[in-house]
């Protein structure tokens, strides 16, 4: 068999990567999972008591992680919810320009990346208080000449600017 003989096999993403399982009966305060589709974090849970048939619901109130808005779930505490998978990281910022929302960071192997906005620029929702915040103080620090490290968080193949710190020298 040559070469040109060979089954070529397609790659697709089945989105299966982006949660893990867990009880929700194990959730906590800060705790994450997924409502309706949207990568949360748990602001408030409660459990009831066993009823007459058998399962203890947990009662959750949870924020989207990305537009701030609030989700209220009633599962039993012993079946599975989906969690995903949540990764913080931190770069330093290039540039950040306030009449486009484009947002360039440096990676740690020297590359720029250029695909980020501020946090006002939203394809989904408003932007929050804090996100017009941030903006300000990200905008205000870079006109100063300070040197910006932005944090930025990934969940569910989303990226969003969510915070900065100024670095000293």
């Amino acid at each position: 068999m040559s070469d040109d003989d060979q089954p070529t096999f397609e790659s697709t993403e089945s989105g299966a990567s982006l949660v893990y399982p867990q009880t929700a009966g194990e959730l906590r305060k800060g705790s994450m999972l997924m409502i309706k589709g949207h990568p949360c974090k748990v602001s408030d849970i409660s459990t009831s008591k066993t009823g007459k048939h058998g399962h203890a619901k947990a009662h959750i109130v949870a924020i989207d992680i990305f537009t701030g808005k609030k989700y209220e779930d009633l599962c039993p505490s012993s079946h599975n919810v989906e969690v995903p998978f949540v990764k913080r990281s931190e770069y330093q910022l290039l540039t950040a320009d306030e009449e486009t929302g484009e947002v360039s960071l440096l990676l740690e192997n020297g590359e720029c990346k250029d695909d980020l906005n501020l946090p006002t620029f939203v394809s989904i929702g408003e932007a929050t208080d804090d996100d017009k915040a941030l903006v300000k103080e990200i905008l205000k620090a870079q006109e100063e000449g300070k040197i910006i490290i932005a944090a930025v968080l990934a969940a569910m193949g989303v990226e969003k600017l969510v915070g900065m710190k100024v670095k000293d020298d």
